[in-house]
């Protein structure tokens, strides 16, 4: 194999030089350049171009002897093939006797599976909870234990664990989401549409307790202030806490403004 590395001005002057010195045309070679040429700018920064020219090998025409040798290794291997069908054929001959059995177990499989969908379709609660202890488990959480407790279409599923922070998230938002998702879950095979409500170590009842009590303190701030205050983003059920604990109040109003996800509650004096 006939190489050689040519260096130039640019990228086609270097091949151009090669194919001189080759004596070769540019379809007898393969060209790899190892240099992109670069002019710079007044002189600074140029670049010699540099490519690796390798002449291709030429194919010998094969002579008449040898392609009679391989039209005759090509005759034996058809040959031997046509006998390995033969063979497969008469293999397959011998199992078809065995076939209904194989699908009568294939039968009898779906007919287990399906009666199992239809069980944990009658357990829809059951299929929840199976649904909780993954997703936990997805989160590195293997010692979940979960309570159900059901009051007509309300479900409530008590979660508990040492890594209890995991479930709940930011101001509850994992908690939130995880309920939404279980109550889709729930109600992909039960009778009747039901509700959920999902709570990690009494964390909603905690949860609204601080609420209430901060919507007392904003409630005063803006009295002082002669001012309106607005909350953070909350989901619509935590603006609702606000509200049913300022309702009473005469020297304040409460409203909500922004839209979802994003709407937040103002408190603002009365004049």
């Amino acid at each position: 194999m006939k190489q050689l590395t040519q260096i130039g001005a640019t990228t086609q002057e270097a091949i151009s030089l090669a194919l001189q010195k080759l004596g070769k045309t540019r379809e007898q070679v393969d060209v790899e350049v190892l240099q992109e040429g670069k002019k710079g700018f007044l002189g600074f920064g140029a670049r010699s171009a540099e490519v690796r020219v390798t002449v291709k090998e030429q194919q010998v025409r094969p002579t008449t002897e040898t392609v009679k040798v391989v039209e005759e290794l090509h005759t034996a291997k058809e040959l031997t093939a046509e006998a390995t069908v033969v063979d497969d054929v008469e293999t397959v001959s011998s199992q078809v006797s065995e076939q209904p059995i194989e699908i009568e177990a294939v039968q009898q499989v779906v007919v287990e599976e399906s009666a199992e969908e239809e069980e944990n379709s009658d357990n829809p609660i059951e299929e929840a909870k199976a649904y909780l202890v993954n997703i936990a488990k997805q989160l590195d959480i293997q010692d979940l234990e979960i309570e159900t407790t059901r009051e007509g279409k309300y479900v409530l599923f008590q979660l508990k664990s040492e890594k209890a922070a995991l479930l709940i998230g930011k101001r509850g938002q994992t908690l939130n989401s995880l309920q939404q998702l279980t109550q889709l879950v729930l109600n992909k095979s039960a009778k009747q549409f039901l509700m959920v409500k999902l709570d990690v170590e009494n964390y909603r009842e905690r949860r609204q307790v601080a609420l209430e009590q901060l919507a007392d303190r904003m409630a005063d701030k803006a009295l002082r202030s002669n001012q309106r205050v607005a909350f953070e983003p909350m989901q619509s059920y935590e603006r609702k806490i606000i509200h049913n604990q300022l309702a009473n109040r005469l020297d304040i109003e409460t409203y909500s403004e922004g839209t979802e996800p994003n709407r937040y509650l103002v408190i603002e004096p009365v004049k």
